[in-house]
């Protein structure tokens, strides 16, 4: 790399990667738009943010979470581009790791980017254009649009604070290894659904994401679940999207209580840190996802009767359906978590209830309770309590 392109891409961030304002955005995007040579630097500096992100606790699909909670799908589809690039170069991390690299590898392909082969098996590799190539700009984007929208991407990769580090095992020979459910695509198209105000549109997103929950069996995957294995917990973290993310939060902590795991909410982030043995996290992941679906869909069905009685969509009413399917589900669960111990097992579960408390106050000493705000909608918590009695449950395996 010649020390004029260094140069370049160096004069660019200088500008525009500590300074807020759109006047220094503008200057450092006009000076990577005048160099296409710099274009092969600007990329590798792009992994080793992505890289560096990694060093400070992140995963790929925390990265590409706050990448969509903070900019546009421009940035998703650049930092996405990047973290494939970079994986090549990476050391091992883990089923987990490699489950949200071929999540990416596959909604890269859906959207008709170039994935190379292997890469959709969590393999990881650049796109085929080779260096420089990954983050070419896009069909009738302009150099310094692309340039502009790097330079945003970069800033909040710079930016990234450490998070809790979490465990990158490989499994056990003979155990199995988490599979990869779309978890993430089915929660984005709900929050995507709440979002828009047409219920036509809402219903067919909701749909969507029912059709992606049976592709995937997410309840039936927790009746072959595998035992737990090995002799110490460990930890994943499971994306709460907007919005009424504190009902969310709220089922989430309820699911993973029921499953012998514990959870911890970091609402800045979008997600809850889930503290558990690995069979019982991969449950709380599938679990919560399928009674995601499930309140969605309720919802949408218990507005369109309000809509129809002359009642208009409101945010209230859906805060307190969410909050009351939490407290609920959160209910139901408990107790049918109860019918599966036996009198030889509470030893077990009592060890597996201390080594779950160890790990997550190693990991968060500190730590705080939040009021649940906001459900005042009489008729909306009557209809989320209903909506959780007939909400499906799939039992989990005993514990031998």
């Amino acid at each position: 790399m010649s020390s004029t392109t260094t140069g370049t891409v160096d004069r660019a961030f200088r500008a525009a990667l500590y300074d807020d304002s759109d006047t220094a955005l503008d200057t450092g995007a006009s000076v990577l738009a005048a160099d296409p040579a710099a274009d092969a630097e600007l990329e590798r500096r792009g992994r080793e943010f992505v890289a560096a992100a990694w060093q400070r606790g992140w995963q790929p699909a925390d990265v590409v979470r706050i990448v969509r909670r903070e900019l546009d799908d421009v940035h998703i589809r650049l930092v996405s581009s990047l973290i494939r690039a970079q994986a090549p170069d990476d050391r091992p991390r883990g089923p987990r790791w490699a489950a949200q690299l071929a999540d990416l590898a596959a909604e890269a392909a859906e959207a008709g980017e170039t994935v190379e082969a292997g890469e959709a098996e969590a393999v990881g590799s650049a796109d085929a254009a080779g260096p420089g190539g990954v983050l070419r700009p896009p069909p009738r984007t302009d150099r310094f649009s692309h340039a502009t929208a790097l330079l945003q991407l970069y800033r909040l990769l710079l930016r990234l604070p450490a998070l809790e580090p979490l465990d990158e095992r490989q499994p056990a020979p003979g155990q199995p290894r988490p599979e990869s459910r779309m978890l993430a695509r089915v929660r984005a198209l709900l929050a995507k659904a709440e979002a828009t105000a047409f219920p036509e549109e809402a219903e067919a997103l909701t749909a969507k994401a029912q059709e992606l929950t049976a592709r995937y069996s997410l309840d039936e995957a927790l009746l072959s679940a595998a035992a737990p294995a090995g002799d110490a917990p460990g930890a994943c973290r499971v994306g709460v999207e907007p919005p009424y993310e504190q009902a969310k939060a709220v089922l989430l902590d309820a699911v993973a209580t029921a499953n012998h795991c514990r959870a911890v909410w970091n609402e800045a982030f979008g997600f809850s840190t889930v503290v558990g043995f690995e069979a019982d996290l991969e449950a709380v992941e599938l679990l919560f996802t399928s009674l995601l679906v499930q309140a969605q869909s309720a919802m949408t069905t218990a507005e369109a009767a309000q809509r129809r009685g002359g009642r208009k969509r409101t945010k209230t009413f859906r805060q307190s359906f969410l909050a009351a399917y939490a407290h609920r589900m959160g209910t139901r669960l408990a107790a049918a978590a109860g019918t599966q111990v036996t009198d030889d097992l509470l030893p077990v579960l009592a060890s597996r209830e201390v080594a779950v408390g160890d790990r997550l106050d190693r990991m968060f000493p500190e730590t705080t309770t939040t009021r649940l705000r906001g459900a005042g909608d009489a008729a909306g918590w009557t209809e989320g309590t209903e909506a959780a009695d007939r909400a499906r449950v799939a039992d989990r395996p005993r514990l031998p």
